[in-house]
């Protein structure tokens, strides 16, 4: 059982910044990937970025390219989301996932079915 607990969620007006937190308990290097999805009201889940643990490789959807970032801390177990030039599309509930194992043949990226563990999710408003 791994437990994701995050943080840094709020409210922050557009071209604002705001980063995220997702810290997993217990921490394991050899996990697949971890990911970043978000939902806003009437929309459905989208993938925001991903990164996996072994080297590095990450993924951006269109929608945050040049504005959001993930990292990860080996040190603190935990993954960033660092959301600059926030705008008003960005409003959602954000929740980090882990894939604990990769899926022979899955594609890249990871779909949200490979995810195993997530978290119980934050809210970003984005308003004026």
């Amino acid at each position: 059982q791994v437990q994701l607990v995050e943080s840094g969620g709020g409210s922050v007006q557009p071209g604002g910044s705001l980063r995220l937190s997702c810290a997993a308990s217990p921490f394991n290097p050899d996990y697949y990937a971890i990911g970043w999805f978000r939902q806003a009201p009437g929309k459905e889940r989208e993938g925001v970025t991903c990164i996996t643990l072994n080297d590095g490789r990450t993924y951006y959807a269109d929608s945050v390219k040049g504005r959001f970032t993930i990292s990860i801390d080996n040190v603190k177990h935990a993954v960033y989301l660092q959301m600059n030039d926030l705008n008003l599309e960005d409003t959602a509930i954000y929740r980090c996932a882990t894939a604990t194992a990769h899926l022979y043949g899955s594609p890249w990226p990871p779909p949200s079915y490979e995810y195993d563990y997530w978290s119980q999710g934050t809210q970003v408003t984005v308003s004026s």
